[in-house]
């Protein structure tokens, strides 16, 4: 699939999971008031939506329809827009833009932006364990273990404090000089979690074998390698207008990114083993498959 033609499939898609996620969030489901705009704010405000977009192609590939694996999309995107605000926190990152508007404790206030972030989190989990017809109880409950399991102590919040750790912002501390094989690790957590979630719910959705999701996981981990490298050269090269959040403030701080510690070049090498790797990963499925290795480049050729 052209870069072109996936940019139009993914757009077309998260109108889709948009869709979707307006009626979650509607007034008349979540109160109206204070809260409930800002989780609003926090999850309608734009976003590519590739994480639930993988979890539909994932599941596409097992023969699940999309709206029977769009509960689950929607149930990540929710828990992603969740750490976003948090990460978006002064306590955090203290950024003021997010794609392109005022994060939310600048919209709101930080007191009201901890507990949309709550609240987002929670709502994910009841989400991915709605009672549906003919739903598996079986298939709910790996679920809800899988996206947990990727999101906690174990996942993407052992990331968060990993990277925080390495800017040495705990005890007066320095930032750490980390190795590369540190930086891969904490940002396989931090950022690989989810997508490597996204991926393998498709098998856990289609009642796949072992072996696949084993390769669906593999997928989803290559495929954040990808997006998380990307993302950092894009954090020193790209503009603020392009990404819609302040760039150039990844090194500065000391972050813990593979350009800063390879090098750009090298870290483009990394890149293109990532998205090698995503492509092997999904060799079984022949041309089923086409619509997630774009997605894999498309992570890894992105400008915003």
């Amino acid at each position: 699939m052209a870069t072109t033609d996936f940019e139009a499939d993914l757009a077309t898609t998260g109108k889709q999971v948009d869709a979707a996620l307006e009626a979650l969030l509607g007034e008349r489901v979540l109160p109206t008031g204070r809260l409930g705009d800002a989780m609003r704010h926090a999850v309608l405000g734009g976003g590519k939506r590739l994480r639930p977009y993988v979890v539909l192609r994932s599941a596409e590939l097992f023969a699940i329809p999309e709206a029977a694996a769009m509960p689950t999309a929607c149930a990540l995107e929710l828990l992603h827009c969740y750490s976003l605000v948090h990460d978006d926190l002064p306590a955090m990152d203290d950024d003021d833009l997010r794609r392109g508007r005022p994060t939310v404790h600048r919209a709101y206030d930080e007191a009201t932006a901890i507990l949309a972030g709550d609240a987002l989190l929670t709502l994910a989990f009841e989400v991915v364990s709605a009672p549906a017809p003919q739903a598996d109880p079986a298939i709910s409950a790996t679920l809800v273990h899988t996206l947990a399991r990727a999101a906690g102590a174990t996942g993407m919040a052992a990331g968060q404090i990993l990277d925080l750790e390495a800017e040495g912002r705990f005890d007066g501390g320095e930032p750490l000089s980390l190795s590369e094989s540190q930086v891969s690790h904490l940002q396989s957590l931090k950022t690989g979690a989810l997508f490597r979630f996204a991926a393998e719910a498709g098998a856990i959705l289609g009642k796949a074998s072992p072996e696949d999701r084993v390769r669906l996981v593999r997928y989803g981990a290559a495929l954040g390698r990808a997006f998380q490298i990307a993302d950092d050269l894009l954090d020193e090269e790209a503009s603020p207008e392009e990404l819609g959040k302040a760039t150039a403030k990844d090194r500065a701080r000391g972050k813990a990114t593979l350009p800063a510690v390879i090098g750009k070049g090298a870290a483009r090498e990394k890149l293109a083993e990532a998205v090698s790797a995503a492509r092997e990963a999904l060799v079984p499925y022949g041309d089923r498959a086409s619509r997630l290795l774009a997605a894999a480049d498309f992570a890894a050729t992105r400008r915003n």
